[in-house]
């Protein structure tokens, strides 16, 4: 029996230390199905994310909860409430703060959450071993 894949966005999470000069660290990726109603957020430890960057731990361990929350809909207020697709275009959405998305790419597979484990160890495994990249 095979199970049919489903299209997905999917979106690099970085944390950028210095705005201003564009330099950033891969910490996560978010991924998105709407016709399977699946979003799932995976980030690095903060603390590694936050060595890495150069920031206050407790400050990025924030950041990173809050990102989680809206992801996963629990205890993020009115955010959490939206369906997966809006949280998901609001986790993706252009700003000038310390966590940004990249632009959003598709895919196509059957195991999402094992599509978002995949992209995570070659995105994010890769980027805290190598030097900060600037956009």
């Amino acid at each position: 029996m095979s199970v049919e894949p489903h299209d997905y966005d999917w979106a690099a999470v970085r944390l950028v230390a210095h705005v201003h000069r564009g330099s950033f660290e891969t910490v996560g990726v978010v991924l998105h199905a709407r016709r399977a109603r699946y979003l799932g957020v995976r980030l690095c430890p903060a603390p590694a994310a936050a060595a890495a960057a150069g920031l206050d731990t407790g400050l990025v361990r924030r950041f990173f909860d809050a990102y989680r929350r809206v992801g996963e809909g629990d205890a993020a207020g009115p955010l959490g409430l939206l369906p997966p697709s809006e949280r998901f275009h609001w986790l993706t959405a252009p700003r000038s703060t310390a966590l940004q998305a990249s632009p959003v790419h598709t895919g196509r597979a059957a195991d999402l959450p094992r599509t978002l484990d995949d992209l995570f160890q070659s995105l994010v495994a890769v980027s805290l071993h190598s030097p900060p990249r600037s956009v």
